[in-house]
This record gives C-alpha cells, sequence and structure tokens, in this order.
C-alpha cells in the first residue's frame, strides 16, 4: 500500500518555511501532494493558479510531489485524492491546539485521515505568508524569506521594483 499524504494551506505566498515543511514531507511519503486552498475570505494577494505555479516552481527539485488547487473541505479533497496523510505546519502553541481540534473533526469525517503536524526547522519558525506580504508591502527585503522562484513575481505584486541581481 502506498501512502498518499497531502499538505494543505493558503500558500499567499509559499515561504522558505513552507518549502521546508514541503520538502521534509516530501522525504517521509512515498507521494506528497501540495493542496493549495482557494480561501477567498483571506483575501488572497495571488490567485489559486499562480499560488500553485508558483509552489510547482520551488519543488521542481521533488518528483514525487504534485500541487493541486482545491475549493472547499480538505476532507473531501482528501477523500477525492487518496489521501490518508494530512500533514499540517506548526510554529507555535496555539498553532497546535487549532490543528488539534481540525485534526480530530477531520477524522471524525474522514476515519482514514490521520494528521500529522511538523514544526518548522528553527530558521523559519517565525515566518508566515502574512509576514511576507506585509514586509514586501512596506519595502523590507524578502529573499531570505520565499523560494527564489517566488521572489521576483512578490516584488511585481507590490508594485516594488525587482533588480537584477549582482554579478
Amino acid at each position: 500500500m502506498t501512502i498518499t499524504a497531502a499538505y494543505s494551506g493558503t500558500f499567499d505566498p509559499v515561504t522558505l518555511g513552507h518549502n521546508d515543511i514541503i520538502h521534509r514531507a516530501a522525504r517521509m511519503f512515498p507521494k506528497l501532494i501540495v493542496a493549495v486552498g482557494s480561501n477567498v475570505a483571506k483575501h488572497p494577494k495571488f490567485t489559486l493558479e499562480e499560488r500553485c505555479e508558483l509552489i510547482r516552481a520551488s519543488v521542481v527539485d521533488l518528483s514525487n510531489v504534485k500541487v493541486v488547487g482545491f475549493d472547499g473541505l480538505v476532507v473531501d479533497f482528501a477523500r477525492e485524492h487518496g489521501v490518508t496523510v494530512l500533514v499540517r505546519g506548526v510554529r507555535t502553541v496555539g498553532d497546535v491546539d487549532y490543528e488539534k481540534q481540525m485534526a480530530v473533526m477531520n477524522r471524525d469525517m474522514y476515519p482514514q485521515l490521520d494528521t500529522v503536524m511538523l514544526a518548522p526547522s528553527p530558521e523559519f519558525a517565525h515566518l508566515s505568508s502574512s509576514l511576507v506580504r506585509e514586509l514586501t508591502s512596506l519595502g523590507a527585503p524578502v529573499a531570505k524569506l520565499v523560494p527564489k522562484p517566488v521572489v521576483a513575481e512578490l516584488l511585481r505584486r507590490f508594485g516594488r521594483p525587482v533588480r537584477k541581481p549582482r554579478s
């Protein structure tokens, strides 16, 4: 039996913290789907397809990872794609409490679905998409916060000049 796992989120934009979790989960599971939720309630800066493309560009080195956009409940996505493990990144105690509650609810709706929580590597523990968006909007450097394929698109989205790296 091959286990299919999914790492779900909004990823607006994908950060190095997300990328860390994706790469680590890809080593743990033979098949990993990065499930990108539409979540219009969060008023994303990037469209669903743009977020999927940015993630795809960030994980080209991972042959066992597929990126798929979805709308609705993650349990419905999991059931439809044969996912039996949901990967969640947790940075704080509040995240753990929230994810535990969601794991119990998801398992109630889809008993075959287990949840695995991963803490980010220490160098990424402070990162969140909302922090990256805020820093970008204020003109802060973001190259150390997001994967390389995301930097230029993020700067463009916020109307900031895209500078070529110095040679």
